[in-house]
């Protein structure tokens, strides 16, 4: 019981560092996101490089480098990753963290929908009804603003899309990571030395705690990875489907109450309609994995009364 509950800090403890990403985002608003993204590439990848060193954990990642066909992969991966972290920044410094947040609720269905299209899944009853309520408060956003919400809509394809990719090439999250890093850190640093070139970069020119922020882009990125990483392994899916909507409800939270982000009466009937398919989708997974675990334990009684 004690690892279990270990697990749901571990896990939890992600989420709500994803939750306060935008705290963090915004004391960059200065910068554009394009560099805000260039340095989180950067430190990411010294950051990440330097705990694999200390854990000894390069060997699976130096094989994978042999396999041109993973690499290839992680080529892509590192491209949905990229387009989702740069949206995301502008997303969040141009006042539209509640936008934002609307696309991390939606990957549940977003990876129930790539898994029936791609991978020959079923929808199950509660599921369909889940779908047309999420479709019926996009839709409704839609109507009510005149403007198709595309980029909650558009983190959460690049981000079910990274999620595929990433199980077509199964790393750790860690040496994951890094690679990953790897792959799109000659363009980062390419762009920052162009815009040092130009007189128009930041790093070298701010003051300190400038500085300490851009070098913070490491750990902020990779710690709630490697906290997710180690909580998968102790809590069950079905509470790990449940915590994932801690973190865009902190940022929901953020964008209206922090940041003055305007939250009308069509946007409450929009986001209330998403909620109510997010609570189906969740309460259905809860029930369906307690009947399969509930199953599973009435035939290994049978098994052993037989036996």
């Amino acid at each position: 019981m004690a690892e279990s509950r270990y697990g749901l800090l571990l896990a939890g403890g992600a989420y709500v560092l994803w939750g306060f990403l935008p705290a963090y985002l915004k004391l960059l608003a200065q910068l554009a996101p394009t560099e805000i993204l260039a340095h989180r590439i950067v430190w990411s990848l010294a950051f990440c490089s330097a705990l694999l060193a200390l854990r000894g954990g390069w060997a699976p990642l130096l094989h994978r480098l042999r396999q041109p066909r993973v690499l290839g992969w992680f080529v892509l991966s590192a491209a949905c990753l990229s387009v989702n972290w740069l949206l995301y920044i502008w997303a969040v410094n141009t006042g539209q963290v509640v936008e934002g947040s609307l696309g991390y609720f939606i990957i549940p269905i977003v990876n129930a929908a790539f898994g029936v299209l791609l991978l020959g899944e079923r929808l199950r009853a509660a599921q369909v009804t889940a779908f047309a309520l999420a479709a019926a408060g996009a839709a409704y956003l839609t109507v009510a603003y005149g403007q198709f919400p595309w980029i909650g809509l558009t983190l959460a394809l690049t981000f079910g899309v990274y999620g595929l990719l990433r199980k077509r090439a199964a790393l750790e999250s860690l040496p994951g990571l890094t690679l990953e890093m790897a792959m799109v850190s000659p363009v980062a640093l390419g762009y920052l030395f162009v815009l040092g070139l130009l007189g128009e970069g930041t790093f070298g020119r701010a003051d300190w705690s400038l500085h300490a922020l851009l070098l913070a882009a490491g750990p902020v990125t990779a710690v709630p990875l490697l906290l997710f990483a180690a909580g998968i392994r102790r809590v069950a899916l079905t509470t790990l489907g449940v915590l994932q909507y801690l973190g865009p409800s902190i940022q929901f939270l953020l964008g209206v109450f922090a940041y003055g982000e305007p939250f009308n009466l069509h946007r409450l009937i929009g986001f209330c309609l998403i909620w109510v398919a997010m609570a189906i989708f969740a309460a259905e997974g809860l029930l369906r994995y307690r009947t399969v675990d509930a199953a599973r334990a009435a035939r290994a009684e049978r098994q052993m009364a037989s036996g």
